[in-house]
């Protein structure tokens, strides 16, 4: 055992899984939570193992045993599990407790399905389950004196499969409160797939290449007109324009962004959008001369407005056709439901976590949509967590290693003489 204690902690994410030991800071392991196949083999490769230098990602067939956020293959979570416990943190679950973090609202069968997988397949000694939100608070409050006085907050979490807005009070998520977006980063890869497959290269088939490419390229718009206007311009004068590089297999194995400095160019923008622009012929020339450049070579594609309108989707679902409020609304919406002695101390308190949430901007432009929502006598303050994917998992590493920490737990025993449901009464599910 490596880590400060014998509890391993499990945020099992429907994209990433984060495993490490109570009482570290950070994980020991942050991996795919899913199994791949290349074409033409065999062999599936699990979780790490996609990470490696030499693994070519081009057109892998993808398992995932979560999806819109409740797990659906036991088997797969079991091998990409094993996997984790065994292989990088090489740990015996006979004489482990496990920390599991679970998705909001999980259905009774499904919980049933994981207290399986956690004693009677790996074999672990007790279990304690936790949900994000409290989790996150934990480690906030830990770290904000007044987030920690306060004893509440507003947990926004733009995840892999869903956005949570949760209202949290002494460590509890007010469940009653807490409303969902069918909307988080497997949507915005999605579309960002079809634009790319629509206007360029068939990518419809490269999931964690266009996965790779979003976190790389996207941005969140604080002038979404302003910014359309700017992203028809020329190639020269266009501050969006980048290109992605696909790998070939042979000189290179990952995906990779072709020049960094042109990437970051529409960072030194001003925030109304306003650019400065040539006169009319350089404008007109640079058109003609674009339109002499010779095709673009077959591994690599262009993106422009793909850029920012993909996180737009968080922001304006139904400007994409989705009939969905967006985030700002979401915050609003979960704040009114709660207790109104409590809505001033949370619109103050709104932390920001999960994957999506580290667009560039993205902490600018919510503050931006809230602010004519809320009263005018309620202050706005969003907290981005320094590292948004580590969050909940850091939250359960702090309660893993609390002295009463086994209390909370249920044992095998516990688990084999009452059954999941019994047991499961004890985390206030």
């Amino acid at each position: 055992m490596t880590g400060g204690s014998g509890v391993v902690v499990l945020d099992n994410g429907g994209g990433l899984l984060k495993a490490g030991f109570g009482g570290d800071m950070n994980p020991t392991a942050v991996v795919p939570n899913c199994m791949a196949k290349p074409p033409g083999s065999k062999k599936w490769l699990v979780a790490d193992q996609l990470q490696a230098q030499d693994v070519d990602v081009t057109g892998m067939t993808l398992r995932r045993p979560i999806d819109r956020g409740y797990l659906i293959n036991q088997e797969v979570q079991r091998e990409v599990w094993e996997r984790v416990i065994r292989n990088l943190l090489q740990v015996d679950p006979n004489n482990s407790s496990l920390l599991l973090v679970e998705p909001q609202f999980n259905p009774p069968a499904l919980q049933h399905a994981t207290d399986e997988l956690v004693f009677e397949e790996l074999g672990f000694k007790s279990l304690c389950v936790a949900d994000a939100p409290s989790l996150v608070h934990l480690y906030e409050a830990s770290r904000q004196p007044s987030l920690f006085r306060a004893q509440c907050s507003l947990v926004v979490d733009c995840g892999f499969s869903f956005t949570h807005a949760s209202p949290v009070l002494q460590n509890f998520t007010l469940n009653y409160a807490v409303r969902r977006m069918d909307l988080g980063g497997k949507a915005l890869t999605n579309y960002l797939k079809e634009l790319i497959s629509y206007r360029s290269l068939n990518v419809m088939d490269e999931t964690l290449l266009i996965d790779d490419a979003k976190e790389k390229l996207c941005f969140v718009s604080l002038d979404v007109p302003g910014d359309l206007r700017l992203a028809r311009l020329s190639s020269n004068d266009n501050p969006f324009r980048c290109s992605y590089i696909l790998p070939d297999g042979i000189t290179y194995k990952k995906g990779f962004v072709k020049d960094l400095d042109e990437a970051c160019r529409y960072s030194s923008l001003p925030a109304n959008g306003e650019s400065v622009r040539k006169d009319s012929s350089d404008s007109d020339r640079s058109k003609f001369e674009d339109k002499k450049k010779p095709e673009l070579s077959q591994n690599e594609f262009v993106l422009t407005n793909e850029r920012f309108l993909v996180p737009e989707m968080v922001f304006h679902p139904i400007d994409l056709g989705m009939n969905q409020a967006g985030l700002a609304e979401c915050i609003v919406r979960a704040i009114q439901a709660c207790h109104p002695h409590l809505q001033p101390v949370l619109f103050e308190r709104i932390i920001l976590t999960g994957g999506s949430t580290l667009f560039p901007r993205f902490t600018e432009r919510l503050e931006k949509e809230l602010r004519p929502l809320v009263p005018d006598d309620y202050q706005v303050k969003i907290i981005a967590q320094e590292d948004p994917i580590l969050g909940a998992w850091r939250g359960g590493s702090l309660l893993a290693h609390r002295p009463d920490f086994e209390s909370m737990c249920i044992t095998k025993s516990e688990y084999e003489e009452m059954g999941s449901m019994r047991c499961r009464r004890r985390f206030f599910h």
